[in-house]
């Protein structure tokens, strides 16, 4: 079996956070478009439910064709102690109706109890919920795995069984993020 090498590209979410960036809406559609033709096969496209530029994006690309990239919403996890399907951000990205989506969802436990101040088992809810909810809804789900490595440093055990209950909850991908940016490779 020949192993391939998917691509994955933020730009139009994460490389827009930089000082100084802020893409029309225009200018993201022809990123996207330049992203294609480049043969990308994923491109996260912002998140659907952050502001009125992103839902306006997201609204004009029903009428953009890919040649290659599957689109892919970003977003988090539904909120602690509510139903997923009342979340106000699933619900966009749902609305968003890309065929893949990216969920992002805590993994350090300094980041869930004192940061988003819920317990460690609606932690683990929150993610395989979201995931099963998204999958049954017909999304292909990755799962961002907020803080991966300072959460695994803390604890281990967590961290791990965080990617666990994604892959439950029926993720296709799972993704180890560095998002301080600070591990060195011999950590790694």
């Amino acid at each position: 079996m020949k192993e391939k090498i998917i691509l994955f590209d933020s730009t139009l979410r994460d490389g827009s956070q930089a000082e100084s960036i802020s893409y029309s809406v225009g200018d993201k559609i022809a990123i996207l478009k330049a992203l294609d033709k480049c043969g990308i096969d994923y491109i996260e496209s912002g998140n659907p439910g952050s502001n009125p530029k992103d839902i306006e994006f997201f609204e004009q690309l029903k009428d953009v064709e890919m040649k290659h990239a599957k689109l892919c919403a970003f977003g988090s996890t539904r909120k602690s102690n509510i139903g997923v399907e009342d979340d106000r951000n699933i619900k966009a990205i749902l609305k968003a109706n890309t065929p893949a989506v990216a969920i992002f969802g805590k993994t350090s436990v300094f980041h869930i109890t004192d940061i988003i101040r819920t317990t460690l088992d609606e932690n683990l809810k929150m993610i395989e919920e979201t995931i099963r909810y998204l999958v049954e809804n017909g999304k292909e789900v990755t799962f961002d795995a907020e803080h991966f490595f300072d959460g695994y440093f803390l604890d281990k055990d967590y961290a791990l069984e965080v990617l666990k209950v994604a892959e439950k909850g029926g993720a296709s991908y799972l993704t180890l993020c560095d998002t301080n940016g600070g591990t060195l490779p011999f950590d790694l």
